[in-house]
């Protein structure tokens, strides 16, 4: 029996059918008389970044409400109709081939029955950082044990005393033994090989961007999952209907709080043109009141950061601040420090600075319009949005997830 010609096809983008940029071809082979009955477009990188831009436009097309954002009631009714015409589709091609082949078996499905059974992962390698070590500690270790997984801990080398006293703790409730494991050390040392190692079922990770990819691909070589808790550049969005005292406020606290040694700070200003002159003006003054000292003395604003290395990127992070240019309207996004503060008059430029890269983990808007602090909210690509506030954490709710958030949205 012949073997029916496979039409030419081409490559669907953007609601149409295009051809390969290259022109390549693929040719279809009939696995029964292994002769060729068409082909397909071969796509090379041209095609795969059309393709690419196509989905991210059709993502954020009218702010989303074309499909990302729209209800489900609208997709399910899309999604339905694309059912119902791939029902109609083979449907129609099995009466064309009912008296032309025969079916290998028959199964007839009502004789089967299916079933989710959820079990618990195994042992979890979690690795945190030494900006808020007991929290970040105490996150990662419930999740694991309360899903019924062992734990090895390695807190960061700055940070690690109050993590082992969680050791104490377990102890002294009676934990089964090596239900939690706690060890401290390098990255090099213990991170790396805590990462890679063939008996660890998952890697949960908090701390910098290029230390997460490192542990992604030490993860990778045995295919083991992960969740990445990683830093970025946070936008705060003040509007020009707000209390300038408190805004400003929450500026210091959202970009300073663990003196900035937080990977959600929102040191991304971004503020309402009008308003820019007496914010500079008010955040000056408040800035040159912060008392620098020991924190255990009374009335220290600020403390030292946690070690010498931490001081000296901070350090080059502002001679390279200092050496481009001052506050301005025009930013330069090359720079690995953004401008503090950002002025914007229009909407439009309000969402293209406030989602553009480098990522936030979070962000803040502030506002006294609540409607209009929730409708910018939503349109920031972020994991976690504060209204009126900046940091405040509730352990109750997930850390969301976001291009340098949580990887995925967990809090284990």
């Amino acid at each position: 029996m012949a073997v029916a010609k496979v039409p030419s096809q081409q490559f669907f983008i953007r609601g149409e059918w295009v051809a390969p940029a290259r022109g390549g071809k693929i040719p279809i082979i009939c696995p029964t008389t292994e002769e060729q009955i068409g082909q397909i477009p071969a796509a090379t990188a041209e095609d795969v970044d059309a393709a690419v831009k196509a989905a991210r436009q059709a993502f954020t097309r009218n702010n989303g409400k074309d499909w990302s954002r729209a209800s489900g009631k609208h997709r399910a009714k899309i999604l339905r109709a694309i059912a119902g015409k791939c029902f109609d589709y083979y449907a129609d091609l099995a009466e064309k081939l009912d008296e032309k082949q025969y079916s290998p078996i028959e199964v007839p499905m009502e004789q089967f029955k299916s079933s989710v059974l959820r079990e618990t992962l195994g042992v979890i390698g979690l690795i945190t950082p030494g900006n808020y070590p007991p929290l970040m500690g105490t996150w990662k270790v419930a999740a694991a044990l309360a899903a019924g997984c062992t734990a090895v801990l390695k807190p960061s080398e700055v940070a690690s005393v109050t993590c082992l006293e969680l050791g104490k703790i377990a102890q002294d409730v009676g934990l089964p033994l090596g239900a939690l494991n706690i060890i401290t050390g390098l990255g090099p040392e213990a991170g790396a090989p805590l990462s890679y190692h063939p008996d660890v079922d998952k890697v949960s990770f908090a701390g910098s961007y290029n230390t997460g990819r490192t542990i992604m691909k030490a993860a990778a070589e045995t295919v083991k999952p992960v969740t990445l808790e990683l830093g970025g550049k946070s936008p705060l969005v003040i509007f020009d209907d707000v209390d300038l005292d408190k805004a400003v406020e929450w500026a210091m606290f959202g970009a300073l709080w663990t003196n900035g040694q937080i990977c959600g700070a929102t040191s991304r200003v971004l503020v309402q043109e009008g308003i820019a002159p007496a914010f500079l003006k008010k955040l000056a003054a408040w800035t040159s009141s912060i008392k620098i000292s020991n924190p255990l003395e009374k009335d220290c604003h600020l403390g030292p950061l946690v070690n010498d290395t931490q001081y000296q990127k901070v350090k080059d992070f502002v001679k390279k601040l200092k050496t481009k240019a001052q506050l301005s309207s025009v930013v330069e996004r090359g720079l690995l420090i953004w401008r503090k503060v950002t002025f914007w008059n229009r909407r439009f430029s309000l969402m293209s600075l406030g989602n553009k890269p480098p990522p936030g983990l979070g962000g803040a808007v502030i506002s006294k319009d609540e409607g209009r602090c929730k409708r910018v909210a939503e349109l920031l690509d972020a994991g976690i949005v504060w209204i009126n506030c900046s940091q405040p954490c509730f352990c109750q709710a997930p850390w969301g997830d976001d291009p340098f958030g949580w990887y995925p949205a967990s809090k284990l």
